[in-house]
């Protein structure tokens, strides 16, 4: 429901001059606070359109509305194709023939839902409520009212990409809106690329920004994507890793044996996919396949920029339930640095309830490799196929069962696939967008931002740094729990309205 204040500020603007406009008098007068508190209502329409991509006919729905909302701003429009879903570019021109170009990536496509999950109301029907932990260390989610003042609250408002990624979009408008009212505008080239397929993996990210490298061309990336950092504030991050994925396949007999019947004798390839992921790395949770994290250096400078991020060990290992930590790097931030080789799931036999006396036919590991710049994901899943053979395993292909011929000529079998899905990047965040960057931050909120060289994460944007050959940096606007592709995924109203600051700083910097 509407509150007083947020009524007042919609007639202000009046339906035939909205206040997105910035055309008309009472619209210029809006503060910026005013400006974001009445772009709500809009938002929270641009929330209830769904936009699952795996889901045919949900996206251009969603194509639409920005291609009207960036058009009645006076940006052009273009569709790129893609082998999945389109698209789209939009382009602000400089006055300055000779001014840079400034290209900021979005993505308007959401996770899958499970509607049963969401404890407020449905995923695609925005709800202002309240997230907290209890004395038993359960989540609780309550509803709530928009409160005169979002900042001053823990109100926030509920939906499927409220924080990921329809919220930096928003901001970006609601920023520009209050830019131009204020008769100003960027004094640089800005395109808005915004991403169809991000959350599907793209099937042809790659060849599209080949094909219209000339559109997207830039001299600065910035990504709007992802959470600030875990004590909430101001943050850019110099890079993302990249990620390969691998499954392997220990077999033991044809079918599953009784264990007592067998057991001392038949071997067990439960144990036999223990040992070998075990032998992959040292008590201390490194890496020990070798050449595994050949090509990693970190200089000085890079050192002290990591320690400097406020990573409260003492309140975070509580929160995550843990004391010891694998010791690779220094401090979390070092330990991003280095490439990851993280056991996902596994599988054998039955257990709990459901256990046999049984020895099982096969054993099932999934595993990921969090990439960094300085390594390639087909050059680690081949050092790891090279270990697994190296430990006398004989290798068929992957996705069928061993055949007599090779059970009788093999000891040891077993089967190994990997892909990688996307490399990782990083720019040095004291370079030219990073020192940009920076200085919009330090204008706006009058404190140096938290720098993070690499994010933990991975975003599927490679192509467009390495083929574009250009600097990129993550501008994370939203808040670090807001439940991204879970269930009751919110934005904190209070990064809502910072998200819009950080923007209009931004267009506002000179370069």
């Amino acid at each position: 429901m509407l509150n007083i204040r947020l009524l007042f500020l919609l007639l202000l603007c009046g339906p035939v001059c909205p206040y997105f406009a910035g055309t008309c008098v009472s619209a210029q007068t809006l503060t910026l606070h005013e400006r974001t508190l009445a772009s709500l209502p809009d938002y929270e329409a641009f929330l209830s359109i769904p936009n699952d991509a795996r889901k045919e006919g949900q996206l251009e729905p969603n194509l639409q509305w920005l291609e009207r909302e960036f058009s009645k701003r006076g940006f052009s429009s273009k569709r790129l194709p893609n082998a999945g879903l389109d698209l789209v570019l939009f382009t602000f021109p400089a006055t300055e023939p000779d001014a840079e170009t400034v290209l900021f990536y979005g993505h308007v496509d959401g996770q899958s839902v499970d509607p049963g999950k969401w404890k407020l109301a449905p995923p695609f029907q925005p709800t202002y409520g309240t997230m907290a932990v209890n004395a038993a260390g359960e989540v609780e989610y309550t509803a709530a009212e928009l409160p005169a003042d979002p900042t001053a609250s823990d109100v926030r408002l509920f939906a499927r990409s409220a924080s990921d990624a329809k919220a930096p979009i928003m901001m970006f408008l609601i920023a520009w809106d209050h830019l131009v009212a204020s008769g100003k505008r960027p004094n640089y080239t800005v395109k808005f690329v915004a991403d169809s397929m991000e959350e599907a993996q793209a099937p042809d990210l790659e060849g599209m920004v080949r094909t219209h490298r000339n559109s997207l061309a830039a001299d600065h990336l910035v990504i709007l994507d992802g959470p600030v950092h875990a004590t909430n504030q101001p943050t850019l991050m110099g890079g993302a890793r990249g990620i390969a994925t691998a499954r392997l396949t220990v077999y033991g007999p044809r079918l599953a044996l009784h264990s007592g019947h067998y057991g001392n004798y038949a071997p067990n390839p439960a144990l036999g996919l223990a040992q070998l992921l075990a032998g992959m790395k040292d008590t201390h949770g490194r890496v020990i396949i070798p050449g595994y994290y050949d090509g990693i250096e970190i200089d000085a400078t890079s050192r002290a920029m990591m320690a400097a991020v406020p990573d409260d060990t003492t309140r975070l290992h509580p929160q995550l339930g843990f004391t010891g930590h694998d010791a690779i790097g220094n401090n979390l931030q070092e330990a991003l640095q280095y490439p990851s080789l993280n056991i996902r799931g596994m599988r054998s036999g039955w257990v709990g309830a459901a256990a046999r006396t049984i020895i099982p036919a096969t054993a099932v590991a999934n595993l990921d490799l969090r990439l960094v710049a300085e390594t390639e994901g087909d050059r680690l899943l081949k050092l790891l196929e090279q270990y697994i053979l190296d430990q006398g395993y004989f290798l068929i292909e992957d996705g069928r069962e061993p055949t007599d011929a090779e059970r009788a000529a093999h000891p040891r079998l077993a089967s190994f696939s990997g892909r990688t899905s996307y490399a990782a990047f990083r720019t040095d965040l004291n370079g030219p967008t990073g020192t940009w960057l920076q200085s919009a931050l330090r204008r706006t909120f009058e404190r140096e931002p938290i720098l993070i060289r690499t994010m933990g994460g991975s975003v599927p944007i490679a192509p467009f740094v390495t083929t574009l050959d250009v600097p990129a940096v993550v501008l994370p606007l939203v808040n670090p729990d807001n439940n991204q592709h879970a269930p009751n995924e919110n934005i904190l109203l209070r990064n809502y309205f910072r998200g819009v600051e950080t923007l209009y700083g931004v267009l506002g910097e000179k370069m």
